[in-house]
Formats: structure tokens, sequence, C-alpha cells
């Protein structure tokens, strides 16, 4: 399968501080992948890097087959940005604004943009900074789908929506993205979200990846474990068992390893009453990367 997106060995520092080191991954084409981790974790400096706003420390990334630092003019114009912050230029109005964006892309879908402004039910001559923040997002995104880019990347594309905005703006965004067979890079902090958007998710801890792999693949294999423990238990589990917490009597634990496995090793240092049960997105986030 075709790469659209491919990052080898990036490793960055703001001062003295490693970021990470090493970060490798593709985007096949036709695919969403998620990019998820904790604040500080490295996703927006890797979105920056993606759009060619920072230079790492050490590493390589292309795009399109092209090294970002050295992209021809041509090649970004196929490429979709929505960057923390969303729209400028917010006096304008939401017909003015599609006036003066489809003058820099030849390939300019007004169709998609007004499929999404009629969605939201709002006139083309209302002014975006009367607009709520919801609002304005969806008006950044209809804007770049009517760029009609091959690639998406997006930070933090549902800053500021409500839960009624974000469903619209995800369901939009997948449906538009398979049938247009586009390929997207995205992070967020609102993990259930991903959950129904991406098809491959990227789960960073400070400094280094987690996991990276399909989400029915990650959701298929995690389960979270809980039991009940004696007064003065000590943990003395392997590193199959993932952030292994007891509060009071009860011990929670995750594993990525055959439920009979895990079963037996709890069982073995006397956890009791054991209950296995699959997990949503969020909660696989949590049992990878510790609640705090």
């Amino acid at each position: 399968m075709q790469n659209v997106i491919e990052c080898r060995n990036l490793t960055h520092y703001y001062g003295k501080r490693l970021i990470y080191q090493n970060l490798s991954f593709d985007v096949p084409k036709g695919r969403i992948l998620g990019l998820l981790g904790k604040n500080g974790t490295g996703k927006t400096t890797t979105i920056n890097i993606l759009s060619g706003f920072l230079q790492p420390r050490s590493g390589e990334c292309y795009i399109l087959g092209e090294k970002i630092g050295e992209m021809n003019p041509l090649t970004r114009q196929r490429i979709g940005l929505l960057i923390e912050g969303h729209v400028q230029y917010q006096f304008m109005t939401i017909e003015q604004i599609e006036r003066f964006y489809s003058s820099f892309y030849p390939n300019w879908k007004r169709e998609a943009y007004y499929e999404l402004m009629s969605r939201l039910k709002v006139a083309p001559k209302q002014r975006i900074n009367r607009m709520s923040c919801g609002q304005r997002s969806q008006v950044a995104l209809g804007l770049i789908l009517a760029q009609d880019p091959e690639v998406l990347v997006l930070d933090d594309f549902s800053l500021g929506l409500d839960p009624g905005y974000r469903r619209l703006f995800v369901d939009y965004l997948r449906e538009y993205a398979k049938a247009e067979n586009k390929t997207v890079f995205l992070t967020s902090h609102i993990i259930q979200d991903m959950e129904r958007l991406i098809d491959d998710c990227i789960i960073m801890d400070y400094g280094r990846i987690l996991i990276q792999m399909p989400v029915d693949e990650l959701l298929g294999k995690f389960r979270r474990y809980t039991g009940n423990v004696s007064e003065g238990f000590e943990q003395k589990f392997d590193s199959t068992i993932l952030n292994p917490s007891v509060l009071r009597s009860s011990l929670e634990a995750f594993s990525m390893e055959p439920e009979e496995a895990v079963i037996k090793q709890l069982g073995a240092q006397g956890v009791k009453n054991i209950v296995s049960e699959r997990v949503s997105l969020e909660d696989a986030f949590i049992g990878l990367t510790g609640k705090y």
C-alpha cells in the first residue's frame, strides 16, 4: 500500500528538553491516522514538522513523495492544513471568505464548502466574527475540503466544539475522506471522537511511542482486569500487566496479552474474583499511559 506520509527517526528538543527520539511512522493512502498523547508529548510538534513550520533536530519527513523542507509549491497545494486557532480574516462573511480562498486553489470545489455551511444553517452574509467558536471551526473545515487536498493535516480539530458540532464534524469528515479516498493525519484531546473517526492510532508517552496499530486491532486485544486483593497486597507483576493500581481492596490493571495468560498471572499473585472486559479507545489510552 502506498504511503502518503513517511516520517523516519524524528528527534526533537526544546532547549535541553527531549520531546521524542527516533519517532517513525507511515500513513498509507486513504487511511485516517490519529496521534494521541497527553499534553506535552509532542502532538503539535509533529503537526508543525509535517506542516514545514518546524525543522526537527534530526530525522526526515516526506509527504506525497517529497521531503517537506524541499517541497514544490504545487505539491503544497495538495495538502490541507488546519492548525490551532482555525479561521483567520474573521471580519469576512461566509461568502466573502470562500471567494477569497478560492483564488489560491485551482481545483477549488465550492460545493463542498457550501454543503457543510448548509448543514450548519448559517447564512452566506453572516460574519465569521459573530459565529460561535464551534461554527468557526466548521468554516475552517469547509475551506479545507473545498481545496480538494489529497492529504489533510489537522491539529486539535475539535477545539471549541460542543458535542453536537463535534459529532457533525467527525461524521462529515470521515464520510468525505472515505468517499474521496483522502489521507488524514490528525490530533485531538477528545479521544471519544477519534474512536469514531480514525483507522489507525499512535499513542505516545513522553519521549516515545507506546503503541502504533489499527484501532480495531488494538481494541480487539486490549482488556481491563479488575479483582479483589487482601490487605497488604504487594504487586509483583511482570511488564505485560500495565498500570496496575489498588484502591482499598480493589485492583485494576490492563494488558494486551491473551486473556487466559493474564488471568493466570493475576490469580497466581492472589487476585480474587477476576473480571475481564473490553475497553473503549479512551480506556485503552489511559491503560497505556496511566491516569496521571
